[in-house]
């Protein structure tokens, strides 16, 4: 497997764990729309669960986005 297509593939998990993270610690919660509403319902562990999602999830779009703009620009 080439050096591109695990990085890829890296990518591609880290941002579904955050998917999997945020669906999971939203599972219980009754309401989920406006955030601060479905924020004041979560405990402290599935608050914790959530923001580690969202932050996998903005970690792997920025990194993908560097990454492709580093390649174009060379």
């Amino acid at each position: 497997m080439t050096p591109e297509k695990q990085r890829r593939i890296a990518t591609a998990s880290g941002f579904v764990s955050g998917v999997i993270a945020c669906l999971d610690a939203l599972r219980d919660a009754k309401i989920v729309w406006p955030p601060d509403e479905a924020w004041a319902v979560l405990r402290l562990p599935q608050r914790l669960e959530l923001a580690v999602g969202i932050v996998l999830m903005v970690v792997s779009l920025v990194t993908s986005a560097v990454r492709r703009r580093r390649d174009t620009n060379q």
